[in-house]
């Protein structure tokens, strides 16, 4: 698997490569098919590549669990993040698309209260919660847990168990159990830097039945290996869903041209203004707080960042390069809004180029300074690399409004944020 900085290296090519290889536009409007077939086949290559990955990083948590060795720990690690490419990209599906929204947050939930998982140093995670009964649980430690009353004992930790139960238990959202920064936690533990330099330092040993450190190596594995057997699990379900019988290709099927365009704008629209720009950038930016970091274990966050707004681009302009280099594409949505108001279209088109410019940046910054660095207090050039990245978004979207008004679409409503919206509201 890659390493995270030839990642970052390869973020910066791909960029490159998609931007000089993106198909010239064609005027003429074909209103019986298309969209939605060139839609459905990208998501299904996304989500099938994020079952490969996934499917690698299970079979790297069982070397390393069957030889708990520092390289092969680092070897998990680096499937974790090659795993993070093509997920992040398939989040341009989510907010138009109910399926998807009912079912992402079983695998990239965040942030989470990890003291549900395992031990904490409780000076910087802190001792207890207003909020969260179980923010101090650790189910890795103890075999009963009380939710909602009903008291469980967990002689195993498994799958099931992790999905159905802990979960989100006590209907807390940030006692997240499931998916890839559960795991990413287990592989990095905390993240104790601040916004210094480095990212979660945890040993091999914690994994180690003959040398085992901090305690309870027996279920620390157990979790281990039941979050990565249903990550495959959960993906498995999801790539389904867009094959060509799937639910979820089914659903777009049944709607007609504009509820299509609806769904996809929506989609487009949100992820770029409320979810990027305001809850995952603009909100740990005012806050100059490294827990507000998307991958805050890994200290990945500029990579999730890129990839999520590639998978904007890859969406709009019907094209989305495969890990073996093949390649999806058709008619797209901009090949309507180019029909409906050329001028919008190239817009559009331009904005989305100079978002991944600001991202490409972003990246290449991180190569000497980490996201949590750069969104510190005081840390004026950081602060200005990641505030561009989320001015650029914010035009973006602005642009995907205008798409949407020349498209004549009606009922597109897209998330909104109180970091970009009401920015006094967060220190209150």
């Amino acid at each position: 698997m890659a390493p995270a900085n030839m990642m970052k290296r390869l973020a910066i090519i791909s960029a490159a490569a998609l931007m000089t290889a993106a198909p010239t536009l064609a005027l003429a409007h074909d209103e019986d098919q298309g969209v939605v077939e060139t839609y459905a086949n990208i998501a299904h290559a996304t989500f099938e590549d994020s079952l490969i990955t996934a499917k690698a990083l299970q079979d790297a948590i069982d070397a390393f669990l069957a030889v708990p060795t520092e390289e092969n720990l680092q070897a998990a690690k680096d499937a974790w993040l090659a795993a993070r490419v093509p997920y992040q990209q398939t989040e341009a599906y989510r907010f138009g698309n109910a399926i998807v929204d009912d079912w992402e947050g079983r695998v990239n939930a965040w942030p989470l209260d990890e003291g549900l998982i395992d031990y904490v140093d409780a000076s910087a995670y802190g001792w207890e919660s207003d909020t969260n009964p179980l923010f101090n649980a650790n189910i890795i430690a103890n075999k009963t847990i009380n939710i909602n009353g009903e008291t469980l004992t967990v002689d195993e930790i498994t799958p099931e168990f992790l999905g159905e139960k802990l979960h989100e238990a006590g209907g807390v959202e940030a006692n997240v159990a499931t998916g890839y920064h559960a795991i990413e936690f287990l592989l990095w533990g905390q993240d104790l830097n601040g916004t210094d330099a480095g990212a979660g330092n945890r040993a091999a040993t914690d994994f180690s039945l003959d040398n085992c450190t901090n305690d309870n190596c027996d279920r620390r594995r157990q979790y281990l290996d039941a979050a990565s057997d249903l990550l495959v699990t959960d993906l498995e379900e999801m790539v389904a869903n867009w094959e060509q019988s799937g639910a979820a290709r089914a659903a777009l099927e049944e709607k007609s041209e504009a509820e299509v365009l609806n769904t996809i704008l929506t989609g487009l629209g949100s992820l770029s203004y409320g979810e990027l720009a305001g809850e995952r950038m603009k909100l740990g930016l005012l806050l100059n707080d490294p827990e507000e970091e998307h991958d805050c274990f890994s200290d990945n966050t500029h990579n999730s960042h890129y990839y999520d707004a590639k998978g904007i681009q890859n969406v709009y302009l019907g094209r989305y390069e495969r890990l073996d280099g093949t390649v999806v594409e058709g008619t797209s949505v901009a090949h309507y809004v180019s029909h409906a108001d050329e001028a919008v279209a190239e817009e559009l088109r331009a904005d989305i180029a100079a978002t991944m410019d600001a991202f490409t940046a972003m990246v290449e910054r991180a190569d000497t300074e980490a996201y949590d660095q750069m969104i510190g207090e005081g840390n004026e050039e950081g602060n200005k690399v990641v505030q561009d990245a989320i001015d650029a978004l914010v035009k973006q979207t602005r642009s995907i409004e205008r798409a949407v008004a020349a498209l004549k679409l009606e009922g597109v409503e897209l998330e909104g944020s109180d970091s970009l919206d009401n920015p006094d509201a967060v220190f209150e």
